[in-house]
């Protein structure tokens, strides 16, 4: 049997997941993975407008997913948690699995009505 999880752990997982859930900061976690950027950077890589990924990226930097580094008047944010990377690595890899298994099925169907006399 598992031990039991208190609910501030719960919570903060809960808060965790709740950050991961939101297109726009997985786009802004995607183009973090390649390593630290700009906002600028950020915003022309998301392809989202400046405000919304500074709101995105304060978001994710108060819950530590992310770090924050300040030069002049330009601050660069990059991944702060290496699992971060490893999570979304797993949950890409996992819908591109499913994608090709469908694939492999729409294939193999029409591969089999194709082929009838």
């Amino acid at each position: 049997m598992a031990a039991e999880m208190p609910d501030a752990i719960l919570e903060t997982m809960a808060e965790r997941f709740r950050m991961l859930a939101d297109p726009t900061r997985l786009a802004i976690l995607h183009a973090l993975m390649a390593g630290e950027r700009s906002v600028g950077e950020v915003v022309a890589q998301t392809n989202r407008g400046q405000a919304n990924v500074s709101k995105h990226l304060r978001m994710l930097a108060d819950s530590r997913l992310i770090a924050r580094r300040k030069q002049g008047l330009q601050v660069f944010y990059r991944i702060s948690n290496p699992l971060v990377e490893q999570l979304c690595e797993l949950v890409c890899g996992s819908i591109v699995r499913d994608a090709q298994d469908q694939m492999d099925r729409a294939t193999a169907v029409l591969n089999s009505t194709t082929n009838r006399p």
